[in-house]
């Protein structure tokens, strides 16, 4: 029997005709702060800012895995990393979890995914869909790179496999992003107008290598973008920082050997933005889809990232770290029949909470053994006096990416503590209030030695609270970017605290 069902007992309530419809839209690589409604210096993101403007903005919605797969199962099961125990970009999700689409399915809606699964080198369609449209690995943004003005590089599982469409082989013609709407629209043109749906609209967009379609390319060639200082360039602005960190600086997934080419941030920061407004426009044609078709005001909107992406900051690119740029997502729903235009919820809320909400939406109600917890009394505005007071995230060491070490985070409303293991380093104590950019780590502060002992102790109450405290060991796949650029800095000194002189042993 499934391990998941045996785990859940599902309620229904209501008539099925009365439930309503669920649009999810899960972007790639999007973080938290590139949106036009926020204040962005020059983005330009009209339809997502409609979004929060007709509903809810969750402007602490973080992810409990910085990373594409991992993510995206924790979205599908509710878990954390360590119990669906998708690690890493090459291991598939396990057949014994159920993803609350299938409870969904059980429950009468009709179900769609399109776009990007990347859990494992996986295309073949996935329980708990009735239709399906995906491509192996992170899928290429058109399949011939001529098509495009703005040019890339090389990505690895960037793999030109054209479509599986319900076990059908089908040639991908265009721009991905645009070409997955097309095929929503397609579905929701022939889908059963005498049920409710779900639609699980997954793009590509905008994982790097970050290519605009040409209407959108170049457009902010000419905006000015300031260097973010790092721990290398600039380290009387930072206190404390780790080791790894400015080891990090001299790797693939540092500023000084970006990808080992060797990365203009700057002009890497602006295609992403330009490749973004690919999919803000999906969210509009979609919106417009439903409007038309009379669906839209009975259709709860999801709109949410897999994970955040560093474009320099602290010497880093790319994610894994629990620094906010690689965690925090940006995450809106509209549903104005239940939730109140221009709500912004301050409660930390994350992936791991989009299954049990989304079940709640429909009627449904898992039992307390999944991991998350839906966040929608927060989204109408009741308020929950249970709600968590810190969030656990995990990233587990890959072979492939040894630049980065397993890290543990406790992440409050106004503290986060970080906790690094298999490194001879220190851990990290952040007042995000006071220091957003999280420079100032206060973990040497002898003021906050009792801090530090209470967000350890809820850490390992949290790796305990949820069957955490085994590290799952997968087999290493995928190939090994270890290489440090032989004329970049040299490995980072030890902190001042790490030394002592010779003398009597002990403390």
């Amino acid at each position: 029997m499934n391990l998941f069902i045996v785990l859940f007992s599902v309620f229904i309530s209501g008539a099925l005709a009365e439930r309503p419809n669920i649009l999810v839209i899960l972007t790639d690589d999007h973080r938290y702060d590139a949106l036009g409604f926020l204040g962005h210096p020059f983005l330009e993101t009209p339809n997502m800012d409609r979004l929060a403007a007709e509903g809810v903005h969750f402007e602490n919605a973080y992810v409990t895995t910085s990373l594409c797969s991992p993510s995206r199962a924790s979205i599908l099961t509710g878990l954390y990393t360590h119990n669906h125990r998708v690690v890493d970009n090459y291991n598939p999700v396990s057949k014994l979890l159920t993803f609350f689409p299938e409870l969904l399915q059980k429950a009468g809606y009709q179900t769609a995914f399109i776009g990007k699964w990347h859990m494992g080198d996986n295309e073949e369609k996935q329980r708990g869909f009735d239709h399906w449209l995906s491509f192996k690995g992170q899928g290429v943004y058109v399949p011939d790179p001529a098509m495009l003005k703005a040019k890339g590089r090389f990505v690895p599982q960037a793999t030109n496999s054209g479509f599986n469409i319900n076990g059908q082989k089908v040639a991908q013609k265009g721009y991905i992003t645009d070409e997955l709407t097309d095929y929503a629209e397609e579905w929701l043109a022939e889908k059963d107008t005498e049920k409710p749906f779900l639609l699980y609209v997954s793009h590509k967009g905008v994982h790097a290598d970050f290519l605009p379609p040409d209407r959108h390319a170049f457009k902010y060639d000419k905006v000015l973008i300031s260097t973010p200082p790092t721990p290398v360039s600039n380290p009387d602005l930072f206190t404390d920082p780790p080791m790894w960190v400015r080891n990090q600086s001299n790797s693939r997934h540092g500023v000084e050997f970006a990808y080992y080419t060797g990365v203009d941030m700057k002009k890497y920061y602006r295609r992403y933005c330009e490749a973004l407004l690919a999919v803000d426009d999906s969210l509009g044609r979609l919106l417009k889809n439903l409007e038309k078709s009379g669906e839209l005001e009975n259709t709860v909107v999801l709109y949410l990232g897999d994970n955040g992406f560093i474009f320099g900051e602290h010497g880093l690119i790319d994610k894994r770290c629990a620094y906010d740029e690689s965690v925090r997502i940006p995450m809106l729903m509209r549903y104005p029949k239940s939730l109140k235009p221009g709500t912004t919820v301050e409660k930390i809320v994350a992936n791991i909470d989009v299954a049990p909400t989304l079940l709640e939406v429909a009627g449904l109600k898992p039992l307390n053994q999944m991991d998350g917890k839906s966040f929608w009394p927060l989204a109408k505005g009741e308020g929950s006096p249970n709600w968590r007071q810190y969030l656990l995230y995990e990233y587990y060491w890959e072979q492939n990416y040894p630049q980065t070490p397993t890290n543990h985070a406790v992440i409050g409303e106004d503290y986060k503590y970080i906790r690094y293991h298999g490194v001879w380093d220190q851990d990290e104590l952040y007042h995000t209030k006071s220091d957003p950019r999280e420079r100032k780590n206060l973990f040497n502060d002898p003021a906050q030695e009792s801090r530090v002992k209470e967000m350890n102790k809820a850490l390992f109450d949290l790796l305990a609270d949820s069957s955490g405290e085994n590290i799952p060991l997968l087999p290493d796949r995928g190939t090994k970017y270890f290489h440090r650029k032989t004329d970049g800095s040299r490995g980072a000194a030890f902190p001042s605290s790490f030394l002592r002189n010779a003398g009597r042993s002990g403390k």
